[in-house]
């Protein structure tokens, strides 16, 4: 493998893990504030399928936001 392979994908391979850590670390922040609320709430967490419909779109809507990043 020569230098300008390695260098290649060392990018790829350092972009994939930032952003697998950012999700796993937002994902786990948003579950901790919902099972916080739950218990303020003194309630079980339960999302309506309405809930987790709106928060689907939202992903998607972010995911398209941030592929748009590239083309400015």
């Amino acid at each position: 493998m020569d230098k300008d392979t390695r260098l290649d994908t060392n990018w790829k391979i350092q972009t994939l893990l930032i952003g697998t850590a950012l999700g796993a670390l937002t994902g786990l922040g948003a579950a901790y504030l919902l099972t916080r609320r739950a218990e303020q709430r003194g309630e079980k967490l339960a999302l309506t399928s309405g809930q987790g419909l709106k928060i689907g779109m939202l992903l998607a809507g972010l995911l398209q936001q941030i592929l748009r990043l590239g083309d400015e």
